[in-house]
């Protein structure tokens, strides 16, 4: 069979324009490997997120609502593929490498804890004698350290730089992975609004006329302003920007979420709760390593307890957590043996 890798890479020359990253200008893996024979290092990354254990989890794990009484609210899991497919779209028109975009989007929340973003201040709570905790490093030590029995996924150097800072700056060295930090700014404005009128929280009267009028009326309409106007505003630079009005339209728009969704009482009734049951599950494996699974034990030893139990519970499913508080914590009913 000729050498389809090489074919691709080839055809990257002209798919791919002068600020995007080509396949084979990579600068490669912490562990060298011989290259494949049909997938390009990127695309290999693809399927190595899309494999992994971390990745699959993320379909039991809360995006903004803590288990939603419907099948069609959020997961992270469902939030990941749609911040993909935006970037993925911004990629093409853009000329920068759609491969290279797809698995940092893909790998960009695998360090998300049980909770969503609740669960993250707990732990965040929990491990501030460590340093603390952010989702978007454990994201890098999901892929670097925690998956394959302790191994690693040994990602491409652009693809773990685009995964840890798709939230904190500074931002991603490649236009790809600030691509996707774009693009999840965009998913969860719109995406979440979706949910909290789904879930009777909000109408859509409620939104702001001045985000409707330029943004546009439905969910689809801001989704394509706002990805249209980052095409527009970037296209043949060497930079990522957005008109003025559209980027103040959309610190408008955050600013709107934050108060009437994130803040909102009757959304995060639950979320006090949160810290409970992490504290709960936290103080009860950190009191004996032997309690942990054994990839986690082997953690204990080499990086200390903490790290490993912080390690295990964000890992965590949301299901999961609240079957193992329950077991820990709960009295089960007596029954005469």
């Amino acid at each position: 069979m000729d050498n389809l890798r090489l074919k691709r890479e080839t055809l990257e020359d002209t798919l791919i324009g002068p600020f995007g990253v080509k396949a084979r200008d990579s600068k490669g893996r912490q562990i060298p490997e011989e290259e494949d024979g049909i997938r390009t290092c990127f695309q290999r990354d693809v399927d190595r997120i899309t494999y992994s254990k971390a990745f699959r989890r993320l379909k039991h794990k809360t995006q903004v609502f803590l288990s939603p009484e419907g099948d069609h609210y959020r997961t992270r899991l469902t939030h990941t593929l749609e911040v993909t497919r935006l970037a993925r779209t911004m990629a093409r028109a853009l000329q920068l490498n759609e491969d290279l975009t797809e698995a940092v989007g893909l790998g960009h929340d695998l360090g998300h804890t049980p909770f969503g973003h609740a669960g993250e201040r707990a732990l965040n709570v929990l491990m501030a004698d460590h340093g603390g905790f952010r989702h978007y490093e454990q994201s890098l030590r999901v892929v670097d350290r925690l998956e394959k029995n302790l191994r690693g996924l040994n990602l491409t150097c652009e693809v773990r730089d685009g995964i840890l800072r798709h939230t904190n700056d500074p931002w991603a060295s490649t236009l790809e992975g600030q691509l996707v930090r774009r693009a999840d700014l965009i998913a969860y404005l719109n995406h979440d609004l979706d949910d909290a009128i789904r879930a009777g929280l909000l109408t859509e009267a409620d939104v702001p006329e001045e985000i409707t009028a330029a943004l546009g009326t439905t969910h689809s309409q801001r989704i394509n302003t706002m990805v249209c106007d980052v095409i527009e505003c970037s296209m043949g630079k060497d930079r990522l920007s957005m008109s003025p009005g559209v980027f103040l339209l959309q610190e408008g728009f955050n600013s709107f979420m934050y108060e009437q969704v994130y803040k909102n009482p009757k959304a995060k009734s639950e979320e006090d709760k949160v810290l409970g049951i992490l504290e709960g599950l936290f103080r009860h494996y950190a009191a004996d390593a032997d309690r942990l699974p054994g990839d986690y034990r082997r953690i204990a030893d080499e990086e200390g307890i903490d790290r490993a139990v912080c390690d295990y519970i964000s890992g965590m499913t949301d299901d999961f957590a609240v079957e193992c508080f329950e077991r820990i914590y709960v009295p089960g009913s007596w029954t005469i043996k």
